[in-house]
């Protein structure tokens, strides 16, 4: 069974609130999560502000984005060099 995908943002929120003073449980049950998924949201986002996961986000999309181009860039190049190679 699938559960419900939570956003980075959200994820953050939510363990903000047990640092804010609610137990483990108290937060699992308010957004039916459970303590194992607590804590193995808190293992990559635990110290990290809200601010600081949507860079972090950003910086993962333009990150792909450059290994798109050059990915695309490595096969321009193969296929010159296989067409030049053929010519002469």
């Amino acid at each position: 069974m699938k559960g419900k995908h939570h956003a980075t943002e959200q994820k953050i929120r939510i363990l903000r609130e047990a640092d804010g003073g609610k137990s483990i449980v108290e937060v699992g049950k308010e957004h039916n999560i459970s303590e194992v998924t607590f804590h193995r949201w808190k293992r990559p986002f635990g110290q990290l502000d809200v601010n600081e996961a949507k860079r972090m986000k950003e910086l993962e999309r333009e990150n792909a984005e450059r290994k798109k181009m050059l990915a695309d860039s490595l096969l321009k190049n193969r296929v010159l060099e296989a067409v030049n190679a053929k010519k002469w």
